[in-house]
């Protein structure tokens, strides 16, 4: 009987934490010096990492801060992948984008104006 591997490629293992839709994309970010693995910046793709290891990278322009709980041994569903890690980033600030606008539907005439009055005026 085998035993479950106590490390694994960084590219790997962030592809079957489904950070990376692609094993290729996982390995460009890595190699792209866009990765690091406890505050180090990861060199190769192929540096290995286990549970206690703490990985930092930017996605959708979000820094994430991920703990490694465990090793996957396969990319299975979105479920399974969670349990593979725990999210240590912090907590987002979830400004509205557009602060003119309250969502009540299509803005009006003057509230148009009024929004391209304010742009002009940073400009």
């Amino acid at each position: 009987m085998s035993q479950a591997p106590t490390r694994q490629r960084l590219d790997k293992w962030l592809w079957h934490a489904r950070f990376f839709k692609t094993r290729s994309l996982a390995a460009k970010q890595v190699a792209g010096g866009k990765v690091r693995v406890n505050g180090t910046r990861a060199e190769k793709p192929a540096q290995p990492v286990g549970p206690g290891d703490v990985l930092t990278f930017v996605q959708a322009r979000v820094v994430r801060v991920i703990g490694i709980e465990a090793i996957g041994e396969r990319r299975g569903p979105a479920p399974e992948a969670q349990q593979l890690y725990r999210d240590l980033s912090p907590p987002q600030d979830n400004a509205p984008q557009n602060p003119g606008f309250e969502g009540k539907g299509r803005p009006t005439k003057k509230d148009r104006r009024l929004l391209d009055l304010s742009r002009r005026s940073e400009d």
